[in-house]
């Protein structure tokens, strides 16, 4: 699926909002193991779950042929990719009404308005192609994304408790959090 492409400036830093196209697939896969290792607020340790160019070549055109699907990035007027996210539907019929949402910013652009940018284009997109729900997960820890979820209107559905064990050796809840676009 596609959306229109948004240009913002904040901050002395201009970047533009767009969907991922099959030539991003080599930059993707960088970042991606970047952002793993910049913070621990992310299910994977840094160099798990590898996505190679292939893999996300794959995966953006699967995403840009389904309609409850929708891959995102964030890049510079230089070109260079700063962020992602991703809304993933199910094939199923009785899930086809929902996408979960995630998402995954450089650390050197934290404090950008990227994260609200992007979940902001995504909430647009779900709500013009009738979708009942965003859901999300996000550590307990990370205060400022479950602020932001809750300024978008995200409420707590759920807790899985101890569900994640980081490197200082303690065990983490992760938050379900949901959004009806739609009654």
């Amino acid at each position: 699926m596609k959306i229109i492409p948004i240009l913002y400036h904040l901050n002395g830093l201009s970047y533009t909002v767009r969907c991922a196209e099959e030539i991003d697939a080599d930059q993707l896969s960088q970042i991606r193991l970047q952002i793993d290792g910049e913070t621990s607020f992310l299910d994977r340790e840094p160099g798990e779950g590898m996505l190679s160019p292939f893999d996300f070549k794959h995966l953006i055109r699967t995403d840009l042929e389904a309609v409850n699907r929708l891959f995102l990035l964030a890049e510079t007027e230089s070109g260079k990719i700063i962020a992602f996210s991703r809304c993933e539907g199910s094939s199923l019929k009785r899930l086809k009404h929902k996408v979960e949402f995630g998402i995954g910013v450089l650390k050197d652009y934290w404090g950008y308005k990227i994260g609200p940018h992007l979940l902001q284009s995504s909430l647009t997109w779900a709500t013009e192609n009738k979708l009942a729900k965003m859901t999300l997960s996000v550590i307990e820890t990370n205060d400022k994304a479950i602020k932001l979820y809750k300024q978008f209107g995200f409420e707590v559905e759920g807790i899985l408790k101890k569900d994640k064990l980081l490197e200082d050796g303690e065990y983490y809840s992760t938050i379900i959090m949901s959004r009806f676009l739609s009654e």
